[in-house]
């Protein structure tokens, strides 16, 4: 056990007091693993000062593993866009499984109690539907982002999931890079009679010679979520290239790169 590990009680109990007594702070509020933190700060200032002050544990919440959420263990969820789009937060919140998410209902969002019970009823005869799962995400996104980021996570969720062209060109760039977090970047000029195999090789997504090309044969190449196994086929407008000016290629599984057009 390191020293600040040690003294990390007594550090959290004089914050608490520290904070009383320069701004008035009476409540700390942490989870239920602060309990013994929270105790010592309750108890320092209650000594110290005589002052009637409390201290309030939440449930903590855990990933879909069981393991807590948090900074230190790198997992945590974020108000902040930034950090978190919608389309993260929407997608955590939908994956949570059938035993919290009742739970998570009552805990994130203002519905009424009959409604959530009735979606919980309607979840046991169909629950293939994950029905609870959707409004809690919904709920809690529309909350966080407002009713534009409820629809950018959906737009997102319907490009990624469903592969929906419609949805691509809908999306904007924000949303995109959100989307796409580690996918390369490219901006390109369209040329008269540009192929599929000239587009990968502009964007630097495969390697040059036979094994690129077999890359593409092989079925390894899809443009906006469509498999593409003919390296000499045309560019195609509003096909391959988006009304919004942009194709999404991807190479392999996991491979993304955003292709930018310009001047078309």
């Amino acid at each position: 056990m390191s020293l600040a590990e040690f003294l990390y009680p007594a550090l959290q109990a004089y914050d608490f007091l520290h904070l009383h007594q320069h701004h008035g702070c009476r409540i700390q509020l942490g989870g239920h693993d602060q309990m013994g933190n929270i105790m010592s700060g309750y108890e320092l200032v209650t000594k110290m000062t005589g002052a009637e002050v409390f201290g309030i544990t939440v449930p903590l919440i855990t990933s879909t593993t069981g393991d807590k959420l948090g900074k230190t263990a790198g997992n945590a969820v974020w108000l902040n866009r930034e950090k978190t789009s919608p389309f993260e937060l929407y997608q955590f919140f939908v994956r949570q499984q059938d035993n919290v998410v009742e739970k998570y209902l009552k805990l994130f969002t203002f519905l009424p109690l009959e409604e959530i019970a009735h979606i919980m009823e309607m979840h046991a005869k169909e629950p293939e539907k994950w029905g609870p799962q959707k409004r809690l995400a919904a709920e809690v996104t529309k909350l966080v982002h407002g009713r534009e980021g409820l629809e950018s996570a959906k737009r997102c969720t319907k490009a990624l999931y469903h592969s929906s062209v419609e949805a691509l060109e809908e999306m904007s760039d924000q949303e995109l890079q959100e989307l796409f977090r580690q996918a390369t970047s490219a901006e390109l000029l369209l040329e008269a009679g540009m192929t599929v195999l000239d587009l990968c090789r502009k964007a630097n997504a495969i390697p040059d010679g036979p094994s690129g090309y077999r890359k593409i044969t092989d079925g390894g190449v899809s443009i906006n979520g469509n498999r593409v196994t003919n390296p000499e086929t045309v560019l195609i407008l509003g096909q391959h290239i988006l009304k919004n000016g942009v194709s999404l290629l991807r190479v392999g599984k996991k491979n993304y790169y955003i292709i930018k057009w310009l001047q078309l």
